[in-house]
């Protein structure tokens, strides 16, 4: 496999491109996207096997099992990263290893149908603060360590819109590759 098909693999819609000025039109779509993901993710999910689960979306990547966990972690993370930047003033957040949150056994293991639940849950909380916060709340930051840079809400809420089209794409494509969809 050449680097760029590995490349298309890791990133299927590309990766995550920020406007420079972001409009409520931007934020309005983005919610929309945070709001059906849940539904769209167990609708392609849904009818696969523990074998298909089990199936890489790329060489060396995780499984759609992991996928979906990873999902459910990431965003649960992001709940969280938002309150904190509504709460405080540009809080330090905490990082995570999501490599090896990747490699615990309830990522390896357990049923999807945890995570889904916990995704819808977790995102019907999400886009109700979402839908509430002012062109003030957005703007608030939180510092993340790894880079020590700050990130708006309003860019973590294309962040996450990005990152639920990501993972979908990576499941996705795999079903079609196989012939799966």
């Amino acid at each position: 496999m050449t680097e760029q098909e590995l490349e298309k693999l890791k990133y299927p819609i590309g990766q995550f491109e920020c406007p420079n000025n972001i409009s409520k039109q931007h934020i309005e779509s983005w919610i929309s996207i945070l709001e059906h993901f849940p539904n769209r993710l167990e609708n392609l999910v849904k009818d696969l096997s523990n074998q298909q689960l089990d199936t890489q979306y790329r060489p060396d990547g995780w499984t759609i099992r992991q996928v979906v966990h990873h999902v459910s972690d990431s965003h649960h993370h992001s709940y969280t990263r938002f309150k904190w930047a509504l709460t405080e003033d540009k809080p330090l957040i905490k990082a995570y290893y999501e490599d090896r949150w990747a490699e615990l056994m309830d990522s390896k293991l357990a049923p999807i149908d945890m995570s889904l639940n916990h995704l819808r849950v977790i995102h019907i909380k999400l886009v109700y603060l979402l839908k509430t916060l002012s062109e003030d709340n957005l703007n608030k930051c939180f510092i993340h360590p790894e880079t020590n840079s700050e990130f708006s809400l309003s860019y973590s809420v294309g962040n996450y819109a990005w990152h639920s089209n990501h993972h979908y794409a990576h499941i996705e494509s795999l079903m079609k590759r196989k012939g799966w969809h």
